[in-house]
């Protein structure tokens, strides 16, 4: 049969049986030095209150006269026991030099012979010792009594031994009380504390708590999410690999205890961080990726800080232009099989009414005017994702009355493109442009995503088609991408203002695809102008290096 295991203690319990060890070995320490202090102290004082006794006697003149006298103890010994009295010793004994006492406590051994040690009082030193006599063990001091040069007598004071002992046991209780007061007193603040810290480690052990630290650890690193926790003054507390690496922050740099503010992240980032309130799923741009914000505080009584939780939304991000971009090359496609269906009826047609040359010429010119745009993107473009690209918005401006022309000087020849500029970038670059310009040149009152302020609308532009036209050109440092537009431009007083996140004309929710634009430019070490078409509309230009990848400021 086995034995339930037994759940070790938790952690304040462990350490409150060692802290009450601990003060329980304190207290007894303390007291046993305090009981042999006291000891010696007692020793001490009583040695010098018998020296003091047994000096002031072998001193005073009366006993000196006293001794001439033929009886002397009829003098002394009356004296000897109200010093006796009065001092609280426990003898004073005076004798001469050959030792029999003149004085006693029990007068029946007075002139009997001196229990103890005269020798070194005879020299005429007042000398210490631990000697047992008639009345037991003792502390005595023997004093020489002087008359000029010459000894005519000893005295000896004394205290017993066991006075003294009865001295320090009293001394003990009092000690005792104390040592026991001060261990009750410290049993109860550890438990008070440890009661306290019992409930904010949840009553876990030490291996618990280890083994949750790692758990914890592993988990804060494996999350492909960023984690980012500020305390109440808005430090970071906390911060994951996933979270640096959202950030921008390198594994070098020192983020624990840092300030938001110091990070040096988009204003508008810096501001969601900082909030008081929550928010929720909020979409930021970093330098190089599109973070969707999350933020909740920590509140108990007061701030105690804030969780910030980060998710990737730079591929998605990409990943919904390249569907939108798709969904209307299906939409154009569509479209335009409508159109080949009604072109192949008007052939049919003409055959059945015998005119043959006619549907021939009919069906001619439009597989010409098809084929242009077609045949000068592969001749020109090699890039098989910027030729397809191309060919999807053209047909898409198509669709919507745009003109989408390739100029003259394009060129980009097969394997020009290192493996390094990723093709969703140049997606992302190019398509975006494309949808804004064609935005611009079809409606005249804003760059679609981007938005813009209408400018005055000259009477050229009023009278020609409208046209987006696209250069891309590389060689062997760069790849130019530039776009322009037949439509009311940009305003000076705007330019400054195209790349930021949400700056758009078409309502809420927009104002996303120039930012990407200058953020893929960026990650690419790019640049992103923007000046004025001769047609009079915008026109962006992309600068991307192929040769070293040194990142370059991006100006607007």
């Amino acid at each position: 049969m086995r034995l339930p295991r037994t759940r070790p203690r938790s952690l304040a319990g462990q350490l409150f049986a060692m802290q009450v060890v601990l003060i329980a070995a304190v207290v007894a320490g303390c007291a046993v030095f305090a009981y042999v202090s006291g000891s010696a102290q007692a020793e001490q004082t009583a040695t010098r209150q018998v020296r003091a006794a047994a000096v002031a006697v072998a001193d005073s003149p009366s006993v000196r006269e006293a001794i001439r006298t033929p009886d002397p103890s009829a003098v002394l010994q009356p004296y000897a026991e109200q010093v006796r009295r009065d001092t609280q010793i426990a003898f004073v004994t005076i004798m001469d030099t050959e030792r029999r006492r003149w004085t006693h406590p029990d007068a029946s051994l007075i002139g009997e012979t001196f229990l103890g040690h005269t020798e070194e009082a005879l020299r005429g030193e007042t000398f210490t010792e631990t000697y047992t006599g008639t009345l037991g063990p003792s502390i005595r001091v023997v004093t020489p009594v002087r008359d000029g040069e010459r000894i005519i007598g000893l005295v000896s004071a004394g205290i017993t031994v066991d006075r003294v002992s009865s001295q320090v046991r009293e001394q003990l209780g009092a000690l005792a009380l104390a040592a026991g007061g001060a261990l009750a007193l410290g049993g109860i603040g550890t438990y008070v504390i440890n009661a306290r810290l019992r409930r904010h480690t949840h009553g876990m052990n030490a291996a618990e708590l280890s083994r949750l630290h790692d758990y914890h650890q592993a988990t804060l690193h494996a999350v492909r999410e960023g984690l980012l926790m500020l305390d109440g003054q808005r430090r970071i507390a906390l911060i994951n690999d996933a979270g640096r690496e959202l950030l921008g922050i390198t594994p070098e740099t020192e983020a624990l205890g840092r300030t938001v503010d110091e990070l040096a992240l988009p204003a508008p980032l810096t501001g969601a961080l900082l909030a008081s309130e929550a928010r929720v799923d909020e979409l930021h741009l970093t330098t190089d990726r599109v973070v969707v914000v999350n933020t909740r505080p920590v509140v108990g009584g007061e701030r105690r800080g804030t969780v910030v939780t980060l998710r990737d939304h730079t591929e998605l991000q990409a990943l919904t232009g390249e569907l939108d971009s798709e969904r209307g090359f299906t939409q154009a496609l569509r479209s335009q099989a409508h159109e080949a269906a009604n072109r192949l009826h008007t052939v049919v047609s003409l055959i059945e009414l015998g005119r043959v040359e006619e549907a021939v010429e009919f069906a001619t010119a439009e597989l010409e005017l098809a084929q242009v745009l077609t045949d000068r993107v592969v001749g020109a473009v090699e890039e098989p994702v910027l030729a397809a690209l191309l060919l999807g918005k053209a047909a898409q401006a198509n669709e919507r009355g745009v003109e989408l022309e390739l100029a003259e000087d394009s060129l980009i020849d097969d394997g020009a493109l290192p493996d390094s500029l990723a093709q969703r970038d140049l997606v992302t670059i190019l398509g975006n442009l494309i949808d804004n310009a064609v935005d611009a040149a079809s409606e005249g009152d804003g760059h679609g995503s981007a938005g813009a302020v209408p400018a005055q609308r000259t009477a050229s532009q009023g009278a020609g088609r409208a046209r987006v036209t696209v250069t891309a050109l590389a060689d062997d440092r760069e790849l130019l991408l530039r776009v322009s537009d037949t439509g009311p431009g940009i305003g000076p007083e705007e330019a400054d203002e195209v790349f930021r996140r949400g700056w758009s004309t078409h309502g809420a929710g927009r104002g996303l695809g120039l930012a990407l634009v200058r953020q893929a430019a960026h990650r690419n070490g790019g640049s992103v102008e923007l000046d004025r078409a001769p047609e009079g509309g915008a026109r962006f230009t992309v600068r991307l290096p192929l040769g070293d990848r040194t990142a370059t400021e991006v100006t607007a």
